[in-house]
């Protein structure tokens, strides 16, 4: 039996993750409250999926943990706030995929298998970014910079702390 590991905040969806695998013969343990990464490494688990934003921690803060303790363990990132910035820091930082929600549940057992090519859903080759997604992708880049300080990145940006705020609580473009 394979065992997974899922840390999301969105207990919903925590909870069908759970029943959906479980389904499927994995089994399954679920985090949704603040955990640490020496908490999801006693699991052993051979694959994890972790949340980006989770709580107040990120999901990017386990993954090299776990990737030196469990080098075999397949790590999934998988997040509603996708950026090619935080894409670029997950897969650094050893993870095997990235995901951006809403994802299809075939998608993400797919890439947790290990059949991650499948599972992605890449924009075409060569296509070209709107201005939104232009702009969400450099809010991004510029708040990874300033390591997530608001007031910071506003004042680079040039733009009110409570706009980029708005902006920030809203999904990526499509």
């Amino acid at each position: 039996m394979t065992k997974l590991v899922v840390v999301d905040d969105d207990e919903a969806l925590l909870r069908t993750l759970i029943r959906r695998f479980s389904i499927q013969g994995w089994q399954v343990s679920g985090y949704s409250q603040p955990v640490t990464s020496s908490q999801l490494i006693a699991e052993q688990a051979s694959a994890y999926l972790l949340d980006l934003r989770f709580a107040r921690q990120s999901g990017i803060s386990f993954i090299a943990d776990i990737r030196k303790a469990l080098p075999q363990s397949r790590i999934v990132m998988m997040t509603g706030y996708a950026s090619i910035s935080t894409a670029v820091l997950a897969v650094k930082c050893g993870a095997d995929d990235y995901l951006t929600k809403p994802v299809d549940f075939n998608a993400i057992q797919q890439a947790l298998t290990g059949n991650a090519l499948a599972a992605t859903d890449n924009p075409a080759e060569g296509a070209v970014l709107s201005a939104d997604q232009l702009q969400w992708e450099h809010i991004q880049r510029v708040l990874a910079q300033h390591q997530g300080n608001i007031s910071q990145t506003a004042r680079s940006l040039g733009m009110h702390r409570r706009t980029l705020q708005r902006k920030l609580l809203k999904h990526r473009p499509a």
